[in-house]
């Protein structure tokens, strides 16, 4: 696990992806039209970490395969360039989405409805691969449901931010080839609001508003050092690697039992 996180720990300085802009650029929010997954407008590439500080700041006209840090340009590692993801079940997705997508969190965690599920293309076949997931803070704010006219409404500032935790996909890493050749479902990812997890599920705070994160991380050669000296090597030549991928009818509210009846 130390050595996945420092995949994307290595990418800390770049600018975290942004929700707002990905959802002005193409998606709308109400779940309209979602562009095509490689053409940069649903898709970010490395520009968040997984420090669970919420999603801002992409940059627009950024070039392909070349991030924007704080220490200037960084190129996308070359495994990585025709990396693009499509979201399953687009339709259901958009349905709950226009509803207002509600998340149960319970102490022994849950898993999510619907699935988060995506079909990967343009890998290297043979090149390794680790996919992952991450669930940051859509804004600072805390929500009720206002049943007299069935909205959530601004309740006060968000509660501290929990632990950032990361899920990792049980069949990584494996090949380009065997992640490309079938849908990859997260249906062994579970949420909580158990703030002393110790299964390693997502901790997430009820009656918040999240925003899931997929990334494509390429498995760095061990050479001497190992995977440790292999990322601070990538790091030092500013080269990411790895690929974010947000599609913003995915973002949900966290609660205990649903507060919509027309979700449930």
């Amino acid at each position: 696990m130390k050595e996945m996180e420092a995949c994307l720990q290595s990418a800390g300085k770049a600018r975290e992806a942004d929700y707002a802009s990905s959802a002005s650029a193409g998606a709308s929010p109400g779940g309209g039209d979602q562009p095509e997954a490689n053409n940069n407008t649903t898709t970010t590439s490395a520009t968040a970490t997984a420090r669970g500080e919420g999603a801002k700041g992409a940059a627009k006209g950024q070039p392909k395969g070349e991030v924007v840090g704080e220490e200037g340009p960084a190129q996308l590692h070359p495994a990585l360039l025709g990396a693009s993801a499509a979201l399953e079940m687009k339709p259901l997705w958009d349905e709950f989405h226009q509803l207002g997508t509600e998340m149960i969190v319970t102490k022994a965690g849950r898993r999510m409805f619907p699935t988060f599920q995506v079909r990967v293309l343009g890998l290297e076949p043979l090149q390794q691969y680790i996919l992952m997931m991450d669930f940051v803070p859509v804004d600072d704010k805390r929500y009720r449901y206002a049943f007299h006219n069935s909205s959530w409404i601004v309740a006060g500032k968000a509660d501290p931010v929990s632990p950032p935790r990361i899920h990792v996909h049980p069949d990584s890493p494996a090949e380009g080839a065997q992640w490309m050749k079938q849908v990859v479902s997260f249906d062994k990812l579970k949420l909580t609001n158990n703030q002393l997890d110790h299964n390693g599920h997502i901790i997430l705070n009820s009656m918040h508003r999240y925003q899931p994160r997929f990334h494509v991380v390429v498995m760095q050669p061990q050479g001497k050092g190992g995977a440790g000296a292999a990322a601070a090597a990538a790091a030092a030549a500013r080269i990411e690697d790895f690929k974010t991928f947000i599609f913003p009818e995915t973002s949900f509210t966290a609660v205990t039992a649903y507060q919509n009846q027309r979700v449930s």
